[in-house]
């Protein structure tokens, strides 16, 4: 086995309701079971499904942060900013009534249930864009993909703990991409991906550096371990505008067309602790 430097910490994000912006952080703490208070909170829908940006676009207009920094046994309160700018505390009486008000259906905001398998909300006609779900998923047409997708055993996470993304990377997808007339320079903002560490590999990108990933383990700081890495699959959400990143759809395509639509990794933690902006990241292999 071999161990190298491949980067150094560059962003920290944490999101405490699942789908709405979350925040960005000098350091949080990483749990056996991920970023402790990351996705702790979800909007079930009437019919029971937990909504997700990936159908409501709108969710991104709200935004949800901690009080303070969470702790092992008991979650710090959660302040939401509303699209208006008004905010609220996820654990008001009238919280879910005044949402539900502001996205015009009956939604109710709640924790993760520890011994629940809940599922989430998609369009099958729009989680790909114009993509299309045919390419991204040839097993299925937007006629037999499921509505919902089921998600992790006692969280609101799409599919695993944690979500990593080099700069690197980004850097190439911005590359594919160009420049044209009608749309500009493209941003590929990690923002756009929703991850909870950015790794800053350089602003040279010429390949996706996750692939060198997948086979290895990385270690972040003095304690935490990232394994069982996996190519993520982007959906529809990596186009939604965002405070100042206007949509574009042209993030998806050239994620389709060049790497299957594969950008940065879904991981699980190997060995829990703290992380840094500015802490060193090693790759074994």
């Amino acid at each position: 086995m071999s161990e190298r430097q491949i980067g150094i910490v560059r962003e920290l994000f944490r999101y405490p309701v699942k789908s709405m912006l979350g925040e960005r952080l000098d350091e949080f703490a990483v749990a056996v079971n991920g970023v402790l208070g990351d996705r702790a909170w979800g909007l079930r829908e009437a019919n029971g499904r937990i909504a997700s940006a990936k159908k409501w676009a709108n969710l991104f207009d709200f935004r949800a942060a901690y009080e303070s920094a969470p702790q092992p046994a008991t979650l710090a309160p959660v302040r939401i900013t509303l699209p208006d700018g008004g905010t609220l505390h996820a654990d008001d009486t009238d919280a879910s009534a005044r949402i539900s008000a502001i996205l015009g259906r009956p939604i109710k905001l709640e924790r993760a249930r520890p011994d629940e398998h809940a599922r989430g909300e998609i369009d099958p006609q729009t989680v790909f864009g114009d993509v299309g779900v045919e390419r991204m998923m040839p097993q299925f047409t937007a006629a037999t993909l499921p509505d919902s997708f089921g998600l992790p055993r006692g969280s609101f996470f799409d599919s695993a703990s944690i979500h990593l993304i080099a700069t690197g990377t980004l850097a190439h997808l911005r590359s594919l991409i160009g420049n044209d007339a009608a749309g500009g320079a493209a941003r590929t903002d990690p923002r756009r991906f929703r991850p909870n560490i950015v790794i800053d590999t350089g602003s040279d990108g010429d390949r996706f550096i996750e692939d060198d990933w997948l086979d290895g383990e990385l270690r972040i700081g003095g304690a935490v371990r990232i394994v069982k890495m996996q190519a993520a699959l982007r959906c529809v959400m990596t186009t939604h505008r965002q405070t100042d990143l206007a949509r574009d759809p042209r993030i998806l395509r050239a994620a389709a067309q060049h790497h299957s639509a594969r950008i940065g990794v879904f991981a699980a933690i190997g060995a829990p602790g703290p992380v840094r902006v500015g802490d060193p990241v090693l790759l074994t292999t």
